[in-house]
């Protein structure tokens, strides 16, 4: 697909996520998994909710874009200077609060390769006071004054909270698995967006550059709510879940790829302008810094994208382009931040919404609702998506698994067939698997059958990488 053409001021448009109207009746939903086979992924690419979901995300994405005033450059890095409104405070608070559990759910001293069985008592105490969390912080009225819906025969009427408390438990990875990936990450987003469309964040504050609310909710509740994250993977040494090992963008998060690179695109003039498709903010890290571990820890503190790749050597040893391949083939991206927020969004779409294993357990209720969207275009068959899980047959086979994450999907959705600012195109670093500079050498050992062990909530406990195929 080509990028879109300049259009006026007039015609452009950039849709936000919908907020209910508090004066209409409205019938919540416990949300409920409805993804069971991979045939059913074909169903959620027409959804409603998967519009919500790209909506929110490409809104949240513009947001964090330079914007240039005249001479005057305005960039969003993490050590701005942000007044975040209230209810931003309370989620912060309610983050303390939920990282604070830890110090009540002790690690387990039995040996286990992977996720220390101590990440299921922290989910057993959240899951029981995450009830007296939501009220604490969500006092009646803060989430629209919406109340419960009827009841259905003997089942209890559903509120708001019911369908938030699913997405913010799902945030937290599984206790079953003992894992967290980009599916857990992604119901986090939704229990934020849930939060949006229940009209809890406040209106643009007047006199500030559109888009301060959505920073604040990037920049003053996900990184916060990352930082968290990181600490329970260390902690507990939670395994990455759905990741592609070491052809996987990255084990356990995606969306500050996203909004790391848009802090560093190429600055908005006007706000009528598209999102920008390639270039960099002026001054901002250059691509390749990414590859070079004393620059990402030097930017960690200022830029998310630098701040997730700080994360990865903190528990991944070894040459960077043999642990992260991918991202050491988009450190070496000329055309700028832009270009590769444009292949960060299509990635997204491609490796995180349209893969069974990640998106199998996200619940759908109202908000993020399992409903067709009437606007939406049937999903492109590309090769990934044939290669989604079959339903099992007695005897026959159970699917051909997932395919390389170069593959192809759809592209992110717009109402009624609208583009959202970011062509769903081939990702520029995309066409082959990664090759090392200097070329493949011949392959490797086997991978290590036992992996060592550290001091326990450090990064010197998380496991070895399996290393790269051609790796020496």
């Amino acid at each position: 697909m080509d990028p879109p053409q300049p259009v006026s001021p007039a015609t452009t448009s950039f849709p936000t996520l919908e907020t209910l109207d508090r004066s209409a009746p409205h019938h919540f939903l416990r949300p409920a998994k409805r993804i069971n086979v991979g045939t059913d992924v074909d169903h959620f690419l027409t959804s409603k909710a998967y519009r919500d979901i790209g909506i929110f995300v490409l809104q949240l994405n513009r947001a964090l874009v330079p914007r240039k005033h005249g001479s005057k450059l305005e960039t969003f890095p993490l050590t701005a200077s942000r007044t975040d409104p209230e209810p931003v405070l309370r989620l912060q608070e309610l983050l303390r609060k939920t990282e604070a559990i830890v110090d009540d759910a002790p690690l387990d001293q039995g040996p286990r390769r992977f996720g220390n069985i101590g990440f299921r008592t922290f989910h057993t105490l959240l899951e029981q006071r995450v009830d007296g969390l939501l009220q604490e912080f969500f006092p009646e009225g803060t989430l629209g004054g919406f109340g419960q819906g009827q009841q259905v025969g003997d089942e209890q009427p559903a509120g708001p909270m019911d369908e938030i408390k699913a997405y913010l438990l799902g945030g937290f990875g599984s206790s079953q698995r003992l894992d967290y990936g980009t599916g857990h990450e992604l119901s986090f987003l939704a229990f934020l967006g849930c939060l949006w469309k229940l009209g809890y964040f406040p209106a643009q504050p007047e006199g500030e550059t559109p888009g301060a609310i959505e920073r604040s909710i990037v920049l003053g509740v996900l990184e916060p709510y990352l930082k968290v994250i990181r600490r329970l993977i260390l902690h507990y040494s939670l395994e990455p879940a759905g990741s592609h090992g070491v052809w996987g963008l990255d084990d356990h998060s995606f969306l500050p790829y996203i909004f790391g690179s848009a802090q560093l695109s190429c600055p908005l003039a006007s706000e009528s302008e598209p999102t920008p498709l390639e270039g960099s903010s002026p001054g901002a890290p250059r691509p390749s810094d990414a590859a070079k571990a004393e620059l990402a820890e030097n930017h960690r503190t200022s830029w998310m994208y630098f701040s997730a790749v700080a994360f990865i050597n903190d528990v991944k040893k070894g040459p960077f382009w043999e642990h992260s391949p991918i991202l050491f083939d988009i450190s070496g991206i000329r055309d700028g931040w832009g270009k590769i927020n444009k292949g960060m969004i299509k990635m997204f779409n491609a490796e995180v919404l349209s893969k069974f294993p990640v998106v199998q357990h996200f619940p759908f209720g109202s908000l993020f609702s399992w409903d067709t969207d009437p606007a939406a275009q049937a999903p492109v068959k590309s090769v990934h998506m044939a290669s989604q899980p079959a339903p099992s047959v007695p005897g026959g086979p159970t699917g051909a698994g997932t395919a390389a994450p170069w593959a192809n999907a759809t592209r992110m959705p717009g109402p009624a067939g609208q583009q959202l600012g970011i062509p769903y195109s081939k990702a520029p670093w995309a066409g082959a698997p990664p090759t090392p500079r200097g070329g493949a050498p011949d392959t490797g050992p086997p991978p290590p059958t036992a992996f060592p062990r550290g001091v326990p909530g450090t990064a010197s406990n998380q496991h070895s990488v399996t290393k790269a195929p051609w790796a020496k």
